[in-house]
């Protein structure tokens, strides 16, 4: 009975540390920890993260279904190119989606739950000034998870979810300019929703999207992920 007990643990961690192996690759994708073209091994990986092969090979399978890796003959699996136009995309959506979302919340949303917003934003000030990066990650997460079901928008409120997934949150919680703008833009968000101003709302958090995507293209402009990419393109089989 024990062994049987042990096996259902394993198998209902199974999926969630798969996902997390697929968060951490897709991190060094982001921001170029790993560039186009570099090979991800299985049992490496499996060794740098503590884990079995098996979660690797389930969460490389995810990253394949993504476009983020490529399964290359004789090769194994290697970062596939991931390119200006592609940054841009993803934050597009993301702040078309939580704009959407935004104009839905103005009109329903109540004194109390922007007093809610604004009790959130005070506790991503405090990570921001203590420099905490997890607890800074942490409340942002928690900020617009509030802010998004405001509105009951749980389909957008699911896809915005999913392309944020996306988003290298620890790169953007190590940076403390981030961290000051992103604190007084949800100032401004809190403001539009007490004066009733959908668009403004809209705006203003379509905006924290734009910065996000201009801060991310900043860094990998750095690294030279592009010149990589364009003289070494990659193809899937």
């Amino acid at each position: 009975m024990a062994s049987d007990s042990s096996t259902t643990d394993r198998q209902r961690r199974r999926p969630q540390l798969s996902e997390e192996v697929a968060s951490t690759i897709r991190h060094k994708i982001m921001t170029a920890e790993v560039l186009p073209g570099d090979r991800i091994r299985i049992d490496e990986t499996a060794v740098e993260l503590g884990v079995s092969v098996t979660p690797v090979r389930e969460a490389l399978l995810t990253l394949r279904g993504e476009g983020m890796v490529l399964l290359a003959p004789h090769r194994g699996y290697e970062v596939a190119r991931l390119t200006r136009t592609d940054v841009d995309d993803l934050f597009w959506l993301q702040g078309e989606t939580a704009a959407r979302i935004a104009r839905r919340t103005a009109a329903v949303i109540t004194p109390a739950q922007i007093d809610d917003l604004a009790w959130a934003n005070a506790q991503f000030r405090d990570a921001v000034r203590t420099g905490d990066s997890a607890a800074l990650t942490q409340a942002e997460f928690e900020f617009h998870r509030a802010h998004n079901q405001f509105s009951d928008s749980a389909k957008l409120a699911w896809m915005l979810q999913n392309t944020t997934r996306y988003t290298p949150h620890e790169m953007y919680a190590s940076d403390p300019d981030w961290g000051l703008v992103t604190a007084d833009r949800h100032d401004e968000l809190i403001a539009a929703y007490r004066a009733g101003d959908a668009e403004a709302a809209a705006d203003c958090i379509r905006r924290e999207f734009t910065d996000g995507a201009d801060r991310l293209i900043k860094h990998l402009s750095q690294t030279g992920i592009w010149d990589d990419a364009e003289s070494n393109p990659v193809s899937d089989s």
